[in-house]
């Protein structure tokens, strides 16, 4: 900082005395305060006392004059940290200032991710499927010595290929009712977002080669046949293109799931394993019509019972099932109905059965007259 050139008098009247046009370097004597880098240069004589306490006071006007500022500054600093502290927590944003506060983990990201998958492969038509294939695939065991890791291979070939088609075909249909699903369903992933339409594509595109690859490899015939019988009416029942789309019509709907889930996966499978894996003739044994026409029923319940709750988006997007146009009561009793047959058919083939764990099966089957009388 610039220097003060301050001046006095002997006599102590006047800093600036009449004839006199300047001081003597002599008169004057350089004093520098510890404080501060200002230097000063004050005469040697009694008025240094005076000069002394005169630049004290300015110095101490000066501290408290930027100190004040600092002070302001500060405050300033934290009234602006405060409300943008307060703007983030009214808006849900993290309470830290950095952007990304809280990334997300790997083990989060792979978390959603397997959720995601889940709801759109539609677990219960996935644990549908293969316990279906592993219950037909019992009728063709014939001696203990049937169950064998050469068993077990055959089923879980043919358990994967199923499933490889299952999630083809349920993910087809979510691709095909995006806007129906958002009234629906809105928590699969597609119509949520949480997928994209090329996702979807991307992954019936993918499950579907590998479903055909897995059966070509295999070698089994009456896999293979079950698999394309399977992507073929799966299409025809969601895909959205002329004379196809057949889940619009209720009749047509139900005979494409009856076909699939009565027919075809019971013969073929049973063929699979019969066939391929024993190496046995072909044949249609009892337990294999009682179980086509005990499913047949249990499929047109499937048929019935899946649109119940899907009433609303159907009514809006021009879907005709039996719950648009019979109402959900009616139909609902329709199905436990249907259920009563197939059940009470059931219990007459078991308790005429040579067998006794037939015999025991059917106390299991009982229960299901009971289903009325729950009002």
């Amino acid at each position: 900082m610039d220097s003060l050139i301050l001046g006095s008098s002997t006599g102590g009247h006047s800093l600036f005395t009449p004839g006199r046009s300047s001081w003597r370097s002599n008169d004057l004597k350089a004093v520098h305060f510890p404080s501060s880098s200002i230097g000063v240069q004050v005469p040697t004589c009694n008025s240094y006392s005076i000069i002394e306490k005169f630049y004290t006071k300015r110095f101490r006007q000066y501290i408290v004059k930027h100190h004040a500022r600092g002070i302001q500054e500060t405050s300033t600093a934290f009234q602006k940290s405060n409300t943008k502290f307060l703007v983030n927590a009214t808006s849900g944003h993290p309470l830290e200032s950095e952007p990304g506060a809280y990334p997300k983990t790997t083990g989060n990201s792979v978390k959603n991710a397997l959720d995601a998958f889940y709801r759109f492969s539609r677990p219960h038509t996935v644990i549908g499927t293969a316990l279906s294939i592993v219950s037909v695939s019992l009728l063709a065991v014939e001696k203990v010595s049937d169950v064998s890791s050469l068993f077990f291979t055959g089923v879980l070939e043919a358990v994967v290929a199923a499933l490889m088609m299952n999630i083809y075909i349920v993910g087809l249909n979510q691709l095909s009712d995006i806007e129906i699903d958002k009234v629906n369903k809105p928590y699969l992933p597609l119509a949520s977002g949480e997928y994209s339409t090329f996702t979807g594509i991307m992954i019936v595109t993918s499950f579907s080669i590998m479903s055909f690859w897995l059966g070509w490899i295999v070698g089994s015939w009456p896999l293979f046949w079950a698999l394309f019988i399977s992507f073929v009416l799966g299409t025809a029942y969601s895909i959205n293109l002329p004379l196809l789309r057949w889940k619009r019509f209720a009749l047509v709907a139900a005979m494409c799931i009856l076909a699939v889930r009565a027919v075809i996966v019971q013969l073929a499978f049973y063929l699979h394993i019969q066939t391929h894996v024993f190496s046995r003739p072909a044949i249609i044994s009892k337990p294999l019509i009682f179980a086509t026409a005990f499913m047949s029923f249990f499929s047109v319940v499937i048929a019935l019972f899946k649109d119940i709750p899907d009433i609303e988006g159907d009514k809006i997007f021009g879907i005709r099932s039996y719950t648009v146009r019979l109402g959900q009561e009616r139909v609902f009793w329709i199905c436990i109905s249907l259920l009563e047959m197939a059940y009470g058919v059931s219990i007459l083939v078991g308790a005429t059965s040579s067998y006794t764990w037939s015999k025991v099966i059917i106390l299991f089957y009982a229960e299901y007259f009971l289903i009325p009388l729950i009002r």
